[in-house]
């Protein structure tokens, strides 16, 4: 199930004001977004494998751009959610 706030704010972070808010103070941000406790959790700590479940994969990789992951760690830890798949693609 998607998380629709979630993916409101990966979307609104696609104009360029709304990243410099964000880089500036995340938990502002998040402030106007009404996410679960875990949710806001799992945005503040980058835990791709709460979040990938429920929003676009497309919104999650440019939200992980936008705060300095590169593609390598991006891929990783989504492999690392299925440690199966990693083993047959690795």
């Amino acid at each position: 199930m998607t998380d629709y706030w979630l993916s409101k704010l990966f979307y609104d972070l696609l104009t360029p004001a709304m990243t410099a808010r964000w880089r500036e103070d995340r938990g502002a941000v998040l402030d106007d977004y009404p996410l679960s406790p875990a949710m806001r959790r799992a945005v503040l700590e980058d835990d791709i494998a709460a979040m990938a479940p429920r929003v676009n994969a497309y919104l999650l990789r440019f939200y992980c751009g936008i705060c300095g992951m590169k593609d390598d760690e991006f891929i990783a830890r989504l492999r690392a959610m299925k440690p199966e798949a990693a083993a047959t693609h690795g």
